[in-house]
């Protein structure tokens, strides 16, 4: 575990520049517009997960992106925590609506955050409501999602094994499906590459609202995916829409693969 003086450390003594490792920057010019000077915007994984919520996302993960991102997370660069929540923060706001907005991590696994010292989606979810807040929108943070089973590593996975892998894997913990009612609920992560995480993480919030409804999550674009049949969902088949039913769940990302800002898929 790290201490609390590395910690401090890292946040008045940044090293380097977490995308390029220029010396005593946090982020330097060119790396901090890589990741925040880009218009935030729809982001879709090919093949899209059935029930994935619609997704909006900042920047490519590439260069100097990535490797922000993978300092952040991997290494405890917890300075970037700042300029990675002000991204997360412009991707919430894109997907619009009204009114205040609660954003949800997406949990990573306890052994991962024991290993790492920090639950790195957390902590940019915290950055990204004081950034929110400080321009107009209420935003919190509820961290209701929690792992229900163990699941192996997703790296070396294809988009079918992640679903397999994750299926079922997620669950809100006991109270926390109070704090889902009433208003946005917006799934937040560092990264989308499959979808498949953000995917489970919008069916564990569902069915804790809602336990009639029942989505399955093993399939893409709608193959094998059924749906019990409510007057909220009645008529949307194949791949689970939101913006068709209508139940108020979004997601926002810092990062995607580059091939899924390519919006001009129907």
């Amino acid at each position: 575990m790290r201490g609390w003086w590395q910690d401090l450390t890292d946040l008045v003594l940044p090293a380097e520049c977490g995308g390029c490792g220029r010396p005593r920057a946090v982020l330097c010019p060119e790396c901090r517009a890589a990741l925040t000077g880009a218009v935030p915007c729809r982001v879709r994984p090919e093949p899209e997960p059935s029930g994935l919520p619609v997704v909006h996302g900042v920047a490519p993960y590439e260069d100097a992106v990535r490797a922000a991102l993978i300092a952040h997370k991997e290494r405890g660069a917890l300075a970037l925590a700042g300029p990675l929540g002000t991204a997360l923060a412009g991707a919430v706001q894109a997907g619009g609506g009204e009114g205040p907005v609660l954003l949800v991590p997406v949990p990573s696994a306890r052994r991962a955050v024991r290993a790492r010292g920090h639950d790195p989606a957390r902590r940019i979810a915290l950055a990204a409501a004081g950034v929110l807040r400080r321009t107009g929108t209420p935003a919190r943070v509820a961290g209701v999602l929690r792992q229900r089973r163990a699941v192996a590593d997703q790296s070396g996975l294809d988009s079918r094994q992640r679903l397999d892998n994750l299926a079922g894997a997620l669950e809100v913990a006991a109270g926390g499906a109070r704090l889902l009612d009433g208003g946005a609920v917006v799934l937040v992560d560092d990264l989308m590459t499959t979808g498949a995480s953000l995917a489970e993480a919008a069916r564990a919030v569902r069915a804790a609202r809602d336990p009639r409804v029942s989505v399955s999550v093993s399939g893409v674009c709608g193959a094998g995916a059924k749906r019990k049949e409510t007057a909220r969902t009645r008529g949307v088949t194949g791949r689970a829409r939101p913006e068709d039913a209508e139940d108020g769940l979004r997601a926002a990302v810092v990062a995607a693969p580059p091939d899924s800002f390519q919006m001009n898929r129907n």
